[in-house]
């Protein structure tokens, strides 16, 4: 049976005609990068050759196609969407331990999104950027050892702020503001390295390759 993605290449978005469109009246207009979102773009069985459509608007002005993917089903894809012209990449993880990968999407596929952040890095994707919502009781345990994958690889981790709304019931209990992030990071890399880091929106550990 056909899942609605390859049955319909609209699934889920815009229609190709209309992305394709959009976007070359936003590079007309001075736009230079383009990103492909969601959903989950990789369920689109047009997403190649929407990129491939994309890197034609080059000589028009547009310097970077980039995507947001949860990762899944990315990594065998990659090597042709790079091809294709894909030349930025976010990948969203909000943890490293598999049994809560799994509580919080409810599905598997924890080492496939890892696997995806490996092929990217060996592709040369640089920097490879890893969305972490960070939710208190669930992943703040974590900063350090998501910080910790900057040092030797081109990983730009972005913790992002769990932010309350209808689904949640506006609750702001999971809430971990940025101050507080910080003083955790501070607290295992004053130990690690012997300097406070600057408190800026975009930092590095010791001699990190990644931010």
């Amino acid at each position: 049976m056909q899942s609605p993605a390859s049955a319909n290449p609209h699934y889920g978005g815009f229609a190709h005609a209309s992305i394709l469109l959009q976007a070359r009246l936003f590079v007309q207009a001075g736009v230079e990068k383009i990103r492909l979102t969601g959903g989950e773009p990789t369920v689109r069985s047009d997403l190649l050759d929407i990129v491939q459509r994309l890197n034609r608007l080059r000589p028009l002005g547009l310097k970077t196609i980039a995507m947001t993917s949860n990762g899944l089903t990315l990594a065998k894809q990659l090597p042709a969407l790079q091809h294709a012209g894909l030349n930025a990449l976010n990948i969203s993880l909000d943890s490293l331990q598999q049994e809560w990968f799994e509580k919080l999407t409810r599905r598997r596929g924890h080492a496939r999104v890892l696997e995806s952040i490996r092929r990217a890095v060996h592709l040369g994707f640089d920097p490879v950027k890893v969305n972490v919502v960070l939710m208190r009781g669930v992943n703040d345990d974590e900063i350090g050892d998501f910080v910790e994958l900057t040092r030797h690889d081109p990983l730009n981790v972005r913790f992002i702020e769990y932010m309350p709304f209808d689904g949640n019931v506006w609750s702001t209990s999971k809430m971990v503001p940025y101050r507080e992030m910080m003083s955790k990071v501070n607290e295992r890399w004053v130990r690690m390295d012997g300097q406070r880091l600057v408190d800026f929106g975009c930092w590095n550990v010791g001699a990190a390759i990644g931010e």
